[in-house]
């Protein structure tokens, strides 16, 4: 009996510091506690979101197969995270490095702030979106029944989003 395989996809980004490095480090780190990346985009340089008096960031999108549960995924990804020297002070601040769980196989969960999957925001962020359309195209988002290369069509965020 084989491992059960979820495929997952996560958006990392950086703002501080050797942003290049922290991808790299978080990358890594993902791949030592997390699962597989089968998919990784190009890296991009994108204003910041929400706040837009600080840095710009760094973003990528990948994909993680992982026997993990969408409960201790999140785990994982915010020890990742504490490891790299995050500290959550505000709502969009800046940071060394954030990793969101965008979507987790086709599910739809809902645990208030504490777990929401898809991410809630994804539909509107360009800086997730353009990533993600890279390496999952034709992935159909689970409440809005479009593809992420349809949501990305029609999207009206104007940030700026540029491949390195």
């Amino acid at each position: 009996m084989g491992l059960d395989l979820k495929r997952t996809y996560l958006l990392l980004g950086s703002n501080l510091g050797e942003r290049e490095q922290y991808l790299a480090n978080a990358l890594k780190a993902i791949e030592a506690n997390i699962g597989i990346v089968f998919a990784k985009s190009a890296v991009y340089e994108t204003e910041a979101w929400g706040r837009t008096d600080q840095p710009g960031f760094l973003n990528l999108a990948i994909g993680v197969e992982t026997i993990l549960t969408p409960f201790e995924l999140l785990t994982g990804v915010l020890e990742i995270e504490k490891s790299l020297g995050r500290v959550r002070h505000e709502k969009w601040g800046s940071r060394l490095i954030d990793i969101d769980i965008i979507f987790y196989e086709h599910e739809i969960i809902n645990e208030g702030e504490e777990l929401q999957i898809p991410h809630p925001e994804m539909q509107n962020r360009k800086f997730v979106l353009q990533p993600l359309a890279e390496i999952a195209p034709n992935l159909i988002h689970p409440i809005i029944k479009k593809s992420v290369s349809e949501i990305l069509a029609t999207l009206s965020d104007s940030l700026s989003v540029a491949k390195r």
